[in-house]
């Protein structure tokens, strides 16, 4: 089969799936919702019919059975419980094993298909007697005769005539006439007739194509199906269908003889006439009922699907485009020729808006990673037996993509020790007087230039007494340390580090939280925990919205150039003539009756030579906490194209990475948070020396 069709049905597949996922688990939520049982039914039907499409037959025949199961669900004979949801999640799980062909060796889907039959089998012992009451009448009425059948009372029902066909080299693409057929009665489908589609398609049978069809069919189906539940059976196959309104039937139907003679119902069309009548009767169909070949007008595809390589590759080329682009601004500055700098101004608005473009086409949403989360808290709740609520907030909001994927593992960890570590179990919860149900909330949302996820939950919270013992008996800190509680919470994200009194399969060996600061500080952001015992913790994610292009502020320092992040600029203000002497002691601004600490970055990178008359400070700002920043010089602001620094850098905490500026220098680019963060820690320190 075509690598490219292939690839393009592991990709569908892959949103199938989520979505399944997802409307199992919301299923779960809420057993009662008809629109969710209908969600997971399509998801399932469309999975089966792509598999059977490209050839996954033995996809298609688990499904076929998953599908059949959860019918019994869709018609409501069966009610859904968490039984059935977890047989139905691991179901799910089997079906991408079955796409790379892995045999079941353990008998595992035989299993699960076995009990999910088993589950869903309509209920026949003795408590089914009150609901079987009306259908025993039914059928004991249906056995007095056909006599009985035709003497009941009228009953009103509306009913529409089904044409269709299919088209092309149907048979080829895997076309099943006998499994749409089959399909359509378990719709309600009745009076199915087939028919040659047109005379001219009445040939020798040497003419004949074998991978035509050259038979249409035509059946009555209730009023009530509508044009979706119609796609939905010919999704797969090439057909053309129509639907056209019959009369209502409030009479009592004739005996079975005398049904040819009987006016009510229309003749089924003859070969000559068989699109005829259905495209007159469609003229004067409601909006509603219009067939659906008649409707369905060619749009213009709201999205494509690219593959995430080629938006890595624009997304290279426009960080090219970007430094090219400060190369030719920088020389139409040097020429002063019109012509250049009407031109580099030109190419720079353009640069602007397909850098934008592209960015925007890398944004995700936090949405694409809930699914997974959910199904972690779900199977963590029945695990440790903690029943839990989680919410989510802000999943619209839109991060890069390569944050969104390096972001996955880190939420894992967090989420996994709240519900862990976190959340007491019911018994104790409500000897506190809380919920029973646990509650951990996922939140995002945009603050400024970064974004900030947090996961809080409600749980037991963290002792701070409890840490800085640990950390004491550890011997990451020592026992005179006077330290904030903001700062022994970070000793948590230290390697090795965990306050579990027993190891379990999840958690308990100090693994994890340090391989979550190691990833954002990778991404060049920072980890803040809030924690008040007995009510529980709150870890707050604060990130930079993309990880490749941002507008940064050019300065100078001791001769060389460096960038700030212009995102996380507040001001820029002539340092104080009695400020010019460095001092060893605390260095503190007065800004608007604002005491602001500052750093001199001469002294901070051991730069050689004397600084010049006047100076400038940069003030920055990085979770609530601000901080000036001491420049010999401010040069302006451009674009930035971060380029990684190597593996020799990596000691150097306070450099995120390098640009390359228009005219090929190299510039370093300051990390706003690592710098705030190291001289938030030394202010103790500072404020006593200055005491």
């Amino acid at each position: 089969m075509n690598d490219e069709l292939t690839q393009v049905f592991m990709e569908e597949l892959a949103e199938l799936l989520e979505s399944l996922e997802k409307g199992l688990i919301d299923l779960k939520e809420a057993p009662g919702d008809g629109g969710l049982v209908n969600q997971v039914f399509r998801d399932l039907h469309t999975i089966k019919g792509s598999g059977a499409m490209f050839g996954f037959a033995e996809l298609a025949g688990f499904i076929h059975d998953f599908e059949t199961a959860f019918e019994r669900v869709r018609s409501g004979q069966v009610a859904v419980s968490d039984a059935l949801i977890r047989l139905a999640l691991a179901a799910r799980d089997q079906i991408p094993a079955l796409v790379e062909g892995q045999p079941d060796t353990n008998g595992a889907r035989a299993q699960i298909l076995a009990q999910l039959t088993e589950i869903c089998a309509p209920d026949t012992g003795p408590d089914a007697g009150p609901d079987t009451g009306p259908d025993t009448a039914d059928t004991a009425t249906a056995q007095d005769g056909a006599d009985a059948v035709d003497c009941a009372a009228p009953v009103a029902r509306s009913q529409q005539l089904l044409h269709f066909q299919l088209t092309g080299p149907a048979l080829a693409l895997g076309a099943r006439p006998d499994l749409l057929l089959a399909e359509l009665r378990s719709l309600g489908a009745t009076q199915i007739t087939a028919q040659a589609a047109t005379l001219a398609d009445l040939r020798d049978l040497s003419d004949l194509e074998t991978d035509h069809c050259y038979l249409a069919w035509q059946a009555h189906v209730p009023g009530e199906l509508g044009s979706s539940d119609l796609e939905d059976v010919f999704l797969f196959v090439d057909a053309t269908w129509q639907l056209s309104p019959l009369p209502t039937i409030d009479t009592p139907a004739p005996p079975p003889a005398l049904k040819e003679a009987a006016p009510p119902d229309p003749a089924p069309p003859t070969p000559q006439q068989a699109s005829a009548p259905a495209q007159t009767t469609a003229a004067k169909t409601p909006p509603a009922q219009t067939p659906a070949a008649q409707t369905t007008a060619v749009e213009p595809a709201a999205s494509i699907r690219v593959p995430a390589t080629r938006l890595d590759m624009l997304m290279d080329s426009v960080g090219e485009l970007v430094t090219v682009e400060a190369r030719l601004t920088e020389l139409a500055r040097r020429s002063r020729d019109p012509a250049l700098m009407a031109t580099s101004e030109e190419v720079s608005r353009l640069a602007g808006r397909l850098r934008d473009a592209t960015m925007s086409m890398r944004m995700v949403p936090l949405r694409s990673l809930v699914a997974r989360f959910r199904r972690l808290i779900l199977g963590l709740s029945d695990d440790l037996g903690k029943p839990v609520d989680f919410v989510v907030l802000g999943e619209d909001t839109e991060l890069d993509k390569t944050m969104i994927e390096k972001m996955a593992d880190p939420l894992v960890h967090i989420l996994r020790n709240a519900i862990d570590h976190g959340l007491e179990p019911p018994e104790a919860r409500r000897a506190t007087q809380k919920p029973a149900r646990g509650r951990i909330e996922l939140s995002a949302e945009h603050a400024g230039a970064e974004v900030l996820v947090r996961v809080r939950d409600d749980g037991k919270g963290i002792c701070p007494e409890t840490v800085r013992a640990k950390a004491i008996e550890r011997g990451l800190i020592t026992a005179e340390a006077q330290l904030s509680d903001a700062q022994i919470f970070q000793l948590v994200l230290e390697p090795g580090f965990s306050t579990a009194e027993t190891v379990t399969e999840l958690s308990g060996r100090g693994v994890g939280m340090d391989v979550v600061r190691r990833t954002i500080d990778g991404l060049r952001g920072t980890i803040d925990i809030d924690s008040t015992p007995g009510q529980g913790t709150t870890v707050t994610l604060r990130l930079p919205l993309t990880l490749a292009i941002i507008e940064g502020l050019l300065i100078e320092v001791a001769g060389e150039l460096y960038t700030v992040p212009m995102a996380a600029v507040k001001e820029i203000i002539a340092l104080p003539r009695e400020k010019e002497q460095f001092s060893q002691s605390a260095d503190y601004l007065d800004i608007r009756g604002q005491f602001v600490p500052f750093v001199r970055l001469r002294h901070l990178f051991g730069c050689d030579g004397a600084s010049p008359i006047s100076q400038n400070v940069v003030v920055v700002e990085n979770a609530d906490t601000r901080m000036g920043v001491v420049v010999d010089r401010i040069i302006g602001t451009n674009q930035t194209v971060i380029k990684q620094i190597s593996k020799l850098q990596a000691g150097a905490r306070e450099i995120s990475g390098a640009t390359i500026l228009g005219d090929g220098s190299v510039s370093l680019i300051i990390d706003v948070p690592q710098l705030v963060a190291s001289v938030s820690r030394s202010l103790p320190q500072r404020k006593e020396a200055a005491a």
